[in-house]
Parts: C-alpha cells; structure tokens; sequence
C-alpha cells in the first residue's frame, strides 16, 4: 500500500478527529450548525487522503477490501452532508414550494445520517482490520 507523507497523514488523522468530534457534537446535540459542518469537512479530508492511499499489488482480497473502504469514505461523506442539510436545509428550500415533495424529502433524510455513519464505520474497522491481516500474510 503506498504510504501517505507527513502532510497527508496529518489531514487524514485531523480529518478524522474532526469527523469523529463534529458527529459526536451533533448527536449531542451541542453547536450543532458548527458540528454538521466540523463533521462533514472532517470526512471530506478523511475519504481523501484514505483513497489517495493506493494498493499497487495484485492480492484479490486486498483489492477488495479496498472498494468496500471506498464505499465506506462515500458513506462518511453523505452522512455529513445529511448533518449539513439537516441543520442549513439548502435543499429543503428549494423543495419547500412543492408541498409534498417536501414532505417526502425531508421523511426520507431526516435523522438517516446517524444509519449511514455507523455503516461506514462498521465497514471501515473490518476493512481496517482485514487488510492489515492480509498485508501481514502477503508474500
């Protein structure tokens, strides 16, 4: 896998922290205008720096395991953007003279962040895990 330098590993360690912190805030429900956004620019430096983290081997498993970590970054960064629309409603506002497609958008989204963040981070300590099994036992 290759290594990120020391500027990248400060994004993806800060951007973590501040993801974690931000949904941590916004369950908690303290600040929660600055924690959507704290959460969302967090997970955004998060899946970044993860997917620059490249895997140049031919190891199936490994490959794997990488597209299901991706799928994790894409679940880290719409459950802030769902913590984002929850709390600023750019999108509410652009349906809201719709009436029922209001209604619909707002049942549909409303609360969903927190599923999609614990997916993300279910999939991300099995990948986690399994890909440093696997890198271990690689030849």
């Amino acid at each position: 896998m290759r290594q990120l330098n020391k500027l990248e590993s400060i994004i993806f360690a800060a951007g973590g922290l501040l993801m974690t912190l931000g949904a941590g805030c916004y369950a908690l429900l303290l600040v929660q205008k600055a924690a959507a956004v704290a959460a969302l620019v967090g997970a955004l430096g998060f899946a970044v720096m993860q997917l620059r983290q490249r895997y140049a081997g031919t190891n199936f498993v490994i490959r794997r395991l990488r597209r299901i970590m991706s799928l994790a970054d894409i679940l880290f960064v719409v459950a802030g953007l769902l913590m984002v629309e929850e709390q600023f409603g750019p999108v509410s506002r652009l349906l809201a003279s719709h009436g029922s497609a209001y209604i619909t958008f707002v049942n549909a989204t409303y609360g969903k962040w927190v599923i999609l963040l614990l997916i993300a981070a279910l999939l991300e300590i099995y990948t986690m895990h399994r890909i440093s099994n696997e890198l271990e036992n690689e030849p």
